[in-house]
């Protein structure tokens, strides 16, 4: 009498769609050189510039060692998630900021870590993500750019190349992603470009067709 109440496994489809995350909306133009120029430190211009236009995340930014860095060849050696490790196009502003922050403030310390605590009791230690997000919250609270998160600028940097119509492949390696389905997310994010492709492709078959 009472097997009705008995609960039965519910059957599950072996495919499973996963459900896209949310990324940070990009910054407009104006916010981001709002922020980046309210900056004062060669350091935090350099870290916000390899975010921005370099594409970094901000623990790539904060593991980069000195080596890691080829300032005369424009390319930076990056360890990204797993432990996975790219190369990534310097951007020759980039490499001039933080060419200046080595030679003038970078502090003297036996950590070949590229980015230092500059000033305090912690002075020529690592920087840390505690401190990072310090300097930014500062800046957002300074400049009134809200979103004006680390990782906001990396994905202004993601929607940028979408914008531009950047393979997605080679969006792909610049970024660092596992799995394409995750760089996909930022054409979604660039209409006006999907609308102008999308028209371009029309063209194209009604030529074809003539």
């Amino acid at each position: 009498m009472l097997a009705h109440t008995v609960r039965r496994p519910v059957s599950r489809s072996a495919l499973r769609l996963r459900e896209p995350r949310r990324l940070p909306v990009a910054l407009s133009p104006e916010d981001a050189a709002t922020l980046v120029g309210s900056l004062r430190s060669w350091r935090d211009r350099a870290i916000a510039g390899l975010m921005l236009w370099c594409g970094l995340r901000s623990m790539e930014v904060l593991g980069l060692h000195v080596k890691d860095v080829d300032i005369g060849g424009r390319w930076v050696t990056v360890t990204g998630k797993g432990a996975k490790q790219r190369r990534v196009p310097l951007d020759a502003d980039v490499a001039s900021v933080i060419d200046v922050y080595l030679l003038a403030e970078r502090p003297e310390s036996d950590s070949d870590v590229l980015f230092l605590v500059g000033k305090g009791p912690h002075r020529g230690g690592p920087l840390t993500a505690a401190g990072l997000r310090t300097v930014f919250r500062y800046h957002r609270g300074l400049t009134g750019v809200t979103g004006g998160h680390p990782h906001a600028l990396r994905h202004t940097f993601g929607t940028v190349l979408a914008e531009a119509g950047v393979d997605l492949a080679v969006m792909q390696a610049l970024l660092g992603h596992a799995h394409v389905d995750t760089t996909a997310r930022y054409v979604h994010l660039a209409p006006a470009h999907v609308k102008a492709q999308f028209d371009a492709a029309r063209e194209r078959i009604r030529a074809q067709q003539r």
